[in-house]
């Protein structure tokens, strides 16, 4: 699930807009004020010589911005689009000397006031240092939140640099004494400490979870703590159920709670082993396995036992996100006036996150797992072997942490998402080596770390050439200059929906002779052929595959990004008295939490008095639709009289939630 939001994520990117205006020339260190209407595009210019770094960013004041970045000889440098309000960063390096544009779009049918600064520009850093220093200028200065770097090479760190700001109100910079929430990189801790647990003898793994918490419902299938770590329980994901609700996910959410999610659980998402999915139930269940085991608090149990045997002195696990943690950062994001605001951690982490921990503690648990201070190497090497599932396919995940390969070196990393905080450690056992990033950003780059990475162990690599695994680059047959009638392209048009989630639609179309992509909830992509059934999405690195039946007709495609991902072709479209049929209120005694479906402007939409906006929907195929966040996945149930009866949501990792319908109208 991980690598599914990566790529959702990235798929925000977007491309260049159709411009007709005259453009503005910038300077370095001079802000313009702009202002944009529905449907226009600013543009700008800069001369650059070759060889330069260029940092600036938008601040995107009442208005969502779409800047894209062109060389001197027309071709797209990069896209970009955060979705958020605030600064919306751009850094790019120059390869040739000349005038670069900069076009300025809203996103969607947005307008307002924006402003926009080039702040830097300089020689590329030829120095790793350097680099690093570069590719965190957007997290660097006394009034932005912050970020921290650690580069180990051979057991020992190379590289160690804080930026930026860990308390905007108290003006307190981060530091290497600042703690940082590491988000969902705290589950390898507390799969180490079950391990130790397993050692002493007070647990086993593959033993029923309801030995330990015999409150939870017995299912069809018995789910052991293994499954609880590894992502195969089938348990419902509880911050997804919960965001159902319509719940801010920062209030106070308790074990007991969580408990109590699981037991209003009817049934099994799948048989326990069968299916990965990303799961932070299992984590908190986890935690409460450990807490009666040892008849002790689950920070005060891996402080005594993991922490301090390890030497990290300086970390804790915050029981709640009330719990004053001294010197530790605050998250931020971009805010709706421009700026920035505190966010509160998420409720009920324990276990699946909540540990706040130094950059200095963090190298002393990378020294850990390359040689363990407490416990076993057969610890780490179950830990970081991948599990597998009952047909034989790998998960490419162990016990809290993830396994894989980038340029020939194997790697086992785990990332971290708390809200507005961002973590990720990646280990390389090869070469003992390790990159770390922090940040209290809720915008940060998360690809920073791949990019340190490549920074610093470019001599240890692979050429990029002969990557393994590319799943995200076309073949270079495919990728030389093709002629392409985009007539021809007419019979693609159309919805598809990704297999891997289902409501996530990806709508191909053409105007004239453009053609062009958009994501569900995401801004329009344009893309280019690269054979009759191959086409580039442009400012993406990403691909796709139309499949042709022998007719000609095409009814599934693959995107290639971060793998390959099938998505069948929707041929569904309703009346307005058709979709009259699907209003009314529903009701789901699970989650105990209504929805109202309405038809207004021509579309179905979702409403809960909890959420900002309401959801609109779109049919997919028989009495199926596709949504948005909190609900992307609709499917109506009916009776043996053909009557809808309610309807089944899901978002992702939560799936098969039943909303019964209560009545015809509001």
């Amino acid at each position: 699930m991980k690598k599914l939001t990566t790529l959702l994520c990235a798929f925000l990117l977007t491309a260049s807009l159709t411009v007709a205006q005259n453009s503005t020339p910038l300077k370095i260190g001079e802000q313009i004020e702009g202002a944009l209407k529905t449907g226009e595009t600013d543009v700008f210019t800069l001369t650059v010589d070759t060889d330069q770094f260029v940092y600036g960013f938008a601040n995107q004041k009442t208005v969502d911005v779409v800047i894209t970045v062109h060389g001197p000889e027309g071709e797209q440098i990069g896209t970009y689009d955060n979705p958020a309000r605030g600064k919306e960063n751009f850094q790019f390096n120059t390869k040739k000397a000349g005038e670069y544009r900069f076009e300025i779009a809203p996103f969607e049918d947005e307008e307002g006031e924006y402003s926009i600064l080039v702040s830097t520009v300089e020689p590329i850093a030829t120095e790793p240092d350097g680099k690093v220093d570069q590719m965190m200028r957007p997290y660097t200065g006394n009034d932005v939140p912050g970020a921290a770097a650690m580069v180990i090479i051979d057991g020992e760190v190379v590289f160690q640099k804080s930026y930026g700001m860990a308390n905007l109100t108290h003006d307190i910079p981060m530091s290497e004494n600042t703690r940082h929430n590491i988000g969902s990189t705290s589950k390898q801790f507390l799969a180490f400490g079950s391990l130790l647990l397993e050692q002493e003898g007070k647990l086993n793994l593959d033993d029923d979870v309801r030995d330990y918490i015999p409150e939870l419902p017995e299912f069809e299938h018995t789910v052991t703590l293994r499954h609880l770590i590894n992502h195969t329980n089938g348990y419902r994901e509880f911050l997804n159920l919960v965001a159902m609700t319509g719940r801010n996910p920062s209030t106070s959410l308790s074990q007991e709670k969580i408990i109590e999610i699981v037991q209003r659980q009817p049934e099994l998402q799948n048989e326990p082993g069968t299916e990965w999915n990303y799961n932070n139930t299992g984590y908190a269940l986890m935690t409460e396995v450990i807490e009666r085991v040892t008849d002790m608090t689950f920070p005060q149990w891996m402080l005594q036992n993991v922490f301090k045997p390890i030497g990290m002195n300086h970390t804790v696990v915050r029981a709640n996100q009330n719990q004053v943690v001294p010197n530790r950062s605050l998250g931020y994001q971009n805010s709706k006036d421009g700026g920035v605001e505190e966010v509160t951690d998420l409720g009920g982490a324990m276990g699946a996150g909540g540990i706040h921990t130094t950059m200095g503690d963090l190298a002393k648990w990378i020294d850990h797992l390359l040689d363990p201070k407490v416990g076993t190497k057969a610890m780490i090497k179950e830990m970081s072997t991948s599990d597998t599932l009952k047909n034989g396919n790998p998960t490419n995940y162990g016990l809290g942490l993830m396994i894989g390969k980038h340029r020939g070196l194997d790697f086992i990393q785990h990332g971290g998402a708390d809200m507005a905080h961002r973590s990720m450690l990646r280990v390389v056992p090869a070469i003992r080596a390790a990159v770390v990033t922090q940040s209290n950003f809720a915008s940060f780059d998360g690809s920073i770390a791949n990019q340190i990475s490549e920074t610093f162990f470019e001599d240890f690599m692979e050429p990029v050439s002969d990557e393994e695994g590319s799943e995200e680059e076309m073949p270079a047959e495919e990728t030389e200059t093709f002629v392409y009638n985009p007539a021809d392209f007419e019979p693609l048009t159309g919805r598809y929906e990704l297999e891997v989630m289902p409501g996530f639609i990806l709508t191909f179309s053409r105007d004239e002779d453009r053609i062009y992509t958009q994501a569900t909830g995401q801004p329009e992509i344009n893309i280019t052929a690269t054979s009759d059934s191959t086409f580039s999405l442009v400012g993406v690195n990403a691909s796709v595959t139309f499949h042709h039946n022998e007719d000609g007709t095409v009814d599934s495609l693959t995107l290639h990004q971060n793998g390959n991902h099938i998505a069948k072709r929707i041929e569904f479209e309703l009346s307005l008295e058709e979709m009259e049929e699907y209003t009314g209120r529903y009701f789901s005694d699970e989650i105990e939490t209504v929805y109202d479906i309405a038809l207004a402007d021509s579309s179905l939409s979702l409403q809960n008095y909890q959420l900002e906006d309401d959801i609109k929907l779109l049919p997919g195929s028989a009495d199926s639709f596709s949504g948005g966040f909190p609900i992307s996945e609709v499917k109506f149930v009916r009776n043996d009289a053909g009557e809808i009866i309610g309807f089944d949501a899901g978002n992702g990792r939560t799936v098969g939630v039943f909303f019964k319908k209560w009545s015809d109208t509001k």
